[in-house]
C-alpha cells in the first residue's frame, strides 16, 4: 500500500481557506488566522523512526521559493496532526521539533503571496524519516531538507493553493 497524505482542511489541489493564510503581524501584507491545516498520513513504511512534515511554495518569487512550514521528529506512532497544532499555542505530538522558516522564525507560516501574481502551490509534504534528525529549532530549512534527501523511506504531498 502507498504512503498517502490527506487534510480535512482542503483536497488536494483546492484553494487554501483564510484560515490557513498568514497573520498581519507577519507583516507581508496578508489578514489571515494563521492555522495550520491538518494532514493525516498512512500508512507508515516498515523501518520508519519519525515524521517530517514540511509546507514549500514553489512559485515563491525568490529563485529558491519559500518554506512556510518544517516539522521533524514527529513520533512514528503519531499519523496525523490537528488544524493549527504548528499554529503559536497549537498543541504538537510531544518531541516534534518546529524549525525555522522562511520568514525567520520556527512554526507555522501560512502563505501570502505577492498581491495580483498567478496562484501559488502549497505543497504539504510528510515524509517517512528513517532515523530522528539531530537539528535544532533554528537550523536553516535547506539544512532540513538536506537531511530529509538521504533519510526519507517514503514521501506524499498534498497541494493547496492561493492567490490574493
Amino acid at each position: 500500500m502507498a504512503f498517502t497524505v490527506s487534510s480535512n482542511s482542503f483536497k488536494d489541489g483546492d484553494y487554501l481557506k483564510m484560515t490557513h493564510v498568514v497573520s498581519a503581524d507577519a507583516g507581508f501584507g496578508c489578514a489571515g488566522d494563521n492555522q495550520s491545516p491538518h494532514l493525516k498520513w498512512s500508512p507508515a513504511p516498515a523501518g520508519t523512526k519519525s515524521f517530517a512534515v514540511t509546507c514549500y511554495d514553489p512559485d515563491a518569487p525568490t529563485g529558491s521559493g519559500f518554506w512556510h512550514w518544517l516539522v521533524v521528529n514527529i513520533p512514528p506512532d503519531v499519523t496525523e496532526l490537528a488544524l493549527g497544532a504548528g499554529s503559536k499555542g497549537g498543541a504538537l505530538p510531544k518531541g516534534a521539533l518546529q524549525t525555522r522558516t522562511d520568514y525567520g522564525f520556527a512554526g507555522y507560516g501560512g502563505p501570502c503571496p505577492p498581491e495580483g501574481d498567478h496562484p501559488h502551490r502549497y505543497l504539504f509534504t510528510v515524509y517517512a524519516v528513517n532515523e530522528m534528525l539531530g537539528v535544532k529549532e533554528d537550523t536553516p530549512a535547506a539544512q532540513i531538507g538536506f537531511n530529509l534527501h538521504f533519510k526519507t523511506l517514503a514521501k506524499a504531498t498534498i497541494m493547496g493553493l492561493f492567490k490574493r
